[in-house]
């Protein structure tokens, strides 16, 4: 493939943004590759080059590029009748009466502009309605770029982990690891009235996608009631991606008393959201007394595309389609890795996958997860994959970024560029794209 043109946009790019990106995981080696269009399940660079697409703007894109016709009109119409007002607007309560409608968890809902500004103000909302202080937060979760949950260490030596955040900030986050019962048990003993909240990605999808062990989230419920604590789930990725229409708290059986979203609720443009008991969630101002504001909050195309989004999902096939596909790749994935390389762990759940460059795996695979790593403990594997952020990161995170992510973009095959994010089927994608990538997986491992 030929990149000369992405080459030159990225040298005068370095020239005017910081990294020559706006984002930090676009910030791919040697350089990125630049988007012209995207076409269905497919992207096609600045200098023509075709790819089959499973970053999927990172999650947001259910149905691909190429937006369902009732998609389209809707967002074609409500640009069309002027970009935003400053005032409500009936299709912000259409789509907040179908989220609630769907989501367990979700009695009211306030809308905002990323999965940033949702986790930050269900932080504040956590605070200002019990009073306290504490939020606790996994060790690998990603809850966007702010200060509370820019944290790492352990829960006696928690710390920012990025310059610019005081020391004093982390003092009030505790992170724990990911599905460490016995751990999180201890920290709600010593500091549980104390703590606002758990603060939790019910399916870790930015650290290679990690599933919880079984009765985690029970314990995690359990403790918050037992302390008065609340339980938020963060599913600005799994939300309307896994589980469906009811989100991945659906899925698990285990109902939070907050839930942040971002991504699919928008429909592909720039969203989030915050939802919960009513109780809870009228502690916002002007109802409350938890400040929480925004221009662009509710803004009209951005709820037209999400309330279309959806409700094209609920008409139609969409997750039989989009989960089928996920697991027929994971599979097959799972087929490549245990003939070429076994210590390998295939991970992920409905449309999302990975594969995991972990270094070990058991002498016999024998009866293993079929279709990526369900955390079952009679599974041969279970020893070897991984159960928190920590295991993932002692993956061969190098081999991915430098090696494997370069060889199946060569070969046409666009994949997260990095060990650590998700990767999503779209409704876009064909057994025929399943196939194509299964062949390119086979030339790169």
């Amino acid at each position: 493939m030929n990149h000369d043109r992405s080459r030159d946009l990225y040298d005068r790019a370095l020239s005017v943004m910081p990294g020559g990106v706006n984002s930090s995981v676009r910030a791919t080696r040697p350089y990125p590759f630049f988007i012209e269009r995207g076409d269905g399940a497919h992207v096609v660079d600045a200098d023509g080059n075709r790819y089959i697409d499973y970053v999927m703007g990172y999650g947001p894109l259910l149905y691909g590029h190429d937006m369902p016709e009732p998609v389209r009109a809707a967002v074609q119409s409500y640009a069309s009748e002027g970009p935003m007002y400053g005032a409500p607007t009936e299709i912000e309560v259409d789509h907040a009466e179908f989220v609630a409608r769907h989501v367990p968890s979700v009695e009211m809902i306030r809308f905002v502009n990323s999965g940033t500004e949702a986790t930050v103000s269900a932080v504040r909302l956590a605070r200002g309605y019990t009073g306290r202080d504490k939020i606790v937060v996994m060790q690998g979760g990603y809850h966007g770029a702010q200060e509370s949950t820019l944290v790492e260490g352990g829960p006696d030596s928690p710390h920012p982990s990025t310059a610019g955040i005081p020391e004093s900030f982390a003092e009030h986050t505790i992170p724990v690891p990911f599905n460490d019962e016995e751990t999180i048990e201890t920290v709600f003993e010593e500091h549980g009235h104390d703590i606002a909240g758990v603060l939790v990605e019910p399916i870790l999808g930015n650290y290679g996608i990690v599933q919880p062990v079984e009765g985690y989230h029970e314990t995690l419920r359990d403790l918050c009631d037992d302390y008065g604590s609340l339980l938020v789930f963060d599913e600005v990725i799994t939300g309307f991606r896994v589980g469906g229409l009811g989100c991945a708290q659906s899925k698990l059986g285990v109902t939070p008393d907050v839930t942040t979203f971002g991504k699919i609720i928008g429909g592909g443009f720039p969203v989030g959201a915050i939802g919960g008991k009513a109780e809870i969630i009228e502690s916002f101002t002007p109802s409350g007394d938890v400040f929480q504001s925004g221009t662009f909050s509710g803004h009209p195309v951005t709820m037209a595309a999400g309330h279309a989004y959806l409700t094209y999902a609920a008409e139609n096939d969409v997750y039989d389609h989009i989960n089928g596909l996920g697991e027929t790749l994971r599979a097959g994935i799972t087929d490549i890795c245990e003939e070429r390389a076994p210590e390998y762990t295939v991970v992920g759940t409905d449309s999302m996958f990975k594969t995991v460059f972990t270094r070990q795996a058991p002498i016999s695979l024998g009866d293993q997860c079929s279709s990526g790593c369900e955390q079952r403990p009679d599974c041969p594997r279970y020893d070897h994959c991984p159960k928190t952020g920590h295991d993932v990161a002692d993956a061969e995170t190098e081999r991915w970024e430098r090696v494997f992510w370069q060889e199946m973009k060569e070969r046409g095959v666009f994949l997260t560029a990095n060990q650590f994010e998700s990767q999503f089927v779209s409704y876009a994608h064909t057994d025929e794209d399943v196939e194509e990538t299964l062949e390119t997986y086979k030339e790169a491992l």
